[in-house]
């Protein structure tokens, strides 16, 4: 019997990857390459479509070439940043203009429009989502009115839309196949949680033409192939999800109740909410978790902006430390955050805030501060803003028993600890952090029946974890909350 692997596009907001998993979850391999961000203007982010394919599929190549060809791959799952829209044309295939990121603000005034036009509460109760520029919805409308290539392909019927997991499997397929997964399409405004297919209403509402959308999927199941041409042989697409609720798969987060929280670029924390429903009275989303055989199965969401992307930001932009693993010696360098405080709005503040207009600031300063006070002040913002989504849960009736953290920031053991303190909960930390790229593997494998279902993936794939007990003292606790709440109320 032949010994295959499963292959994982991880794609991200900084990077693009491709690893390899065995039928045991370990890796096997992983090629990775930065992807560019660009900032056309001020609380715009855009990348090059073209980029993230051509640095796809080199790094998928280099995994098969690794595996010893396209037999010896079972599957391929794929896992992407969500919102990000690229739009291409059905005859060329080729982008029509650089896709819009999910951290981009340009829409903006769109949200608010239609928010004082009434339409958010049908929104919300239709989608779980808020008219927040975030979303992808906004995002093709923005583009049918402002890029005029994406127009005339609209136009002329050749237009297609879809997020990045949409664009990669069109291009793997050779132009063949044109979807989405059920949980990728919960991102955009325009899919009713409890219906299959696209909603006609909503996408009236947003001007977004549904011809140019992509089919809804189930996440896992065999998808669709990749072209001959791509590996020397086609390998089947079993297995798609949007990042987030990979890393909560990954996380074995597969029963109503359990949380998980990623810190990336952004902070992510997604609880499973089964198979009813999801609601918040205190703005948390409600998303798609996955869908399986036509089921879905759902999670309430808080999204928070800014984590990993404020340490580069400390690092790029203001030259504050040369590597992000440099944050971990500082924080631990001095007692305390010496009265500062970093609130890390850099393209506004997230769940349950959701003030888009909103922008960061850093407060206490005097001249005692050293670079290793704002080093631990940004650690801390990771904390707080984790606080702010756990009470807003709590208000829901959905309080946290306890919290399961990955992505590359949960690595800094400081930051971890600092977590479990200030929520006063006990964090368990996978010793394997990539868990987005683990929950497509988990995926994949179900849609081609290496596992029988997520449990068993769960069961045979997931390694072990550390856990982290809370050991902050109340008083530091109070003084720390109330700091924070006065710096928020200042941006």
């Amino acid at each position: 019997m032949i010994d295959q692997s499963i292959l994982v596009l991880d794609e991200g907001t900084t990077s693009t990857r491709a690893m390899l998993f065995a039928q045991d979850g370990c890796l096997r391999g992983v090629e990775q390459a930065d992807l560019t961000q660009h900032y056309p203007r001020s609380g715009s982010v855009e990348h090059d479509a073209t980029e993230i394919w051509e640095k796809t599929l080199a790094c998928a190549q280099a995994m098969v070439e690794q595996a010893g060809g396209a037999a010896r791959i079972a599957a391929i799952g794929i896992t992407n940043q969500r919102e990000t829209v690229v739009a291409w044309d059905k005859a060329t295939g080729e982008p029509l203009s650089r896709a819009i990121v999910w951290q981009d603000r340009r829409t903006a005034d769109l949200c608010a429009q239609l928010k004082e036009q009434g339409h958010e509460k049908m929104v919300r109760e239709r989608t779980g989502l808020l008219l927040d520029p975030y979303f992808s919805g906004t995002k093709m409308r923005w583009l049918l009115d402002n890029d005029q290539a994406v127009a005339e392909a609209a136009r002329g019927g050749r237009l297609a839309l879809g997020t990045v997991e949409s664009w990669l499997v069109w291009k793997l397929t050779g132009g063949n196949t044109h979807i989405t997964d059920a949980s990728n399409a919960s991102r955009t405004l325009l899919m009713a949680l409890d219906a299959s297919g696209w909603d006609a209403e909503l996408c009236d509402l947003l001007g977004v033409p549904m011809a140019a959308l992509p089919q809804i999927t189930d996440s896992a199941g065999e998808l669709a192939h990749t072209h001959a041409d791509m590996f020397g042989g086609r390998i089947p697409i079993c297995g798609m999800a949007g990042d987030q609720q990979a890393a909560t798969i990954g996380q074995g987060c597969l029963s109503p109740g359990q949380t998980k929280a990623t810190y990336g670029t952004g902070a992510f924390v997604l609880g499973n909410a089964g198979t009813s429903l999801p609601w918040s009275d205190n703005r948390l989303l409600g998303t798609v978790l996955y869908q399986l055989d036509g089921a879905r199965h759902y999670a309430v969401e808080g999204a928070v902006f800014v984590a990993g992307s404020l340490v580069k930001y400390l690092r790029d932009t203001l030259g504050l430390i040369e590597s992000a693993d440099e944050t971990e010696d500082l924080a631990r360098s001095v007692p305390d955050n010496g009265g500062v405080v970093v609130v890390p709005a850099l393209s506004g503040l997230g769940a349950p805030h959701w003030r888009p207009e909103a922008r960061g600031i850093i407060s206490g300063l005097g001249f005692d501060t050293g670079r290793a006070h704002i080093a631990r002040a940004a650690l801390e913002a990771m904390a707080h803003q984790t606080y702010d989504l756990a009470s807003a849960f709590a208000a829901d009736g959905c309080e946290w028993t306890g919290l399961r953290i990955d992505g590359g920031m949960a690595a800094n053991d400081w930051m971890a600890q600092d977590i479990a303190g200030l929520l006063d909960l006990s964090v368990t930390r996978p010793d394997f952090v990539e868990t987005t790229a683990l929950g497509a593997a988990m995926l994949a494998a179900v849609g081609c029946g290496m596992k029988a279902d997520l449990q068993h993936a769960a069961e045979t794939m997931i390694g072990s974890s550390q856990r982290f007990e809370p050991r902050m003292e109340d008083e530091v606790r109070r003084q720390r909350l109330s700091r924070w709440d006065e710096a928020i109320a200042k941006v």
